[in-house]
């Protein structure tokens, strides 16, 4: 458990090591070992327990940092483009999330069984994301209104869940046909 104090260069310069050391391991191979994740971040196995007492902690760590960059994504997003094609490139970017969170799959079920908060913490912030996207097209005649970031999300849930091959192509066909259905109605549409 992190302490309360900031921690030492060399420390934080460790523990960012171990993150994307192991963000890469788990895009590799799921299956990724702590004396792996070690090696590839030039740092011990203990330096890593550490920071991360468990590699289920690990884990959780690397999908919280994962979720709060995706998070940022609609600002930008609709700073470039109308508020409909930022939701639709969103749509995308949380079909990829999906991708990424299968290379940890395992890991992430078994910390789905316990009463970890990172999941409902992590849910709250995507609702909270497409929720300033959609807000955006309703204002604007664009997109639906009265649809919550929330329903949208378990309509992803449910087409990402999916894990047969090919589901990658189903997702942002499905995510397609929901984005169409996000317009259909909208005042200006």
């Amino acid at each position: 458990m992190p302490s309360s104090r900031p921690l030492r260069v060399d420390a934080r310069r460790n523990r960012e090591a171990l993150l994307a050391a192991a963000r890469a391991e788990f895009l590799a191979d799921g299956d990724a070992h702590v004396e792996d994740i070690a090696r590839r971040a030039g740092v011990s196995v203990g330096t890593l327990y550490r920071h991360f007492d468990a590699r289920e902690v690990l884990v959780a760590e690397v999908y919280r940092q994962e979720v709060a960059e995706l998070c940022t994504a609609p600002a930008r997003l609709l700073a470039l483009h109308a508020p409909d094609e930022a939701l639709r490139l969103f749509l995308l970017l949380l079909v990829e999330h999906a991708a990424v969170g299968r290379g940890m799959g395992e890991v992430l079920e078994s910390i789905m069984a316990t009463d970890s908060p990172t999941f409902e913490d992590t849910r709250e912030e995507m609702a909270h994301a497409l929720d300033e996207l959609l807000t955006a097209g309703a204002a604007v005649g664009l997109l639906r209104r009265g649809i919550s970031g929330r329903i949208v999300l378990r309509a992803l849930g449910g087409i990402c869940g999916i894990r047969t091959t090919g589901w990658k192509d189903d997702a942002v066909r499905i995510a397609t046909i929901l984005y169409d259905g996000l317009r259909y109605g909208a005042t200006n549409a």
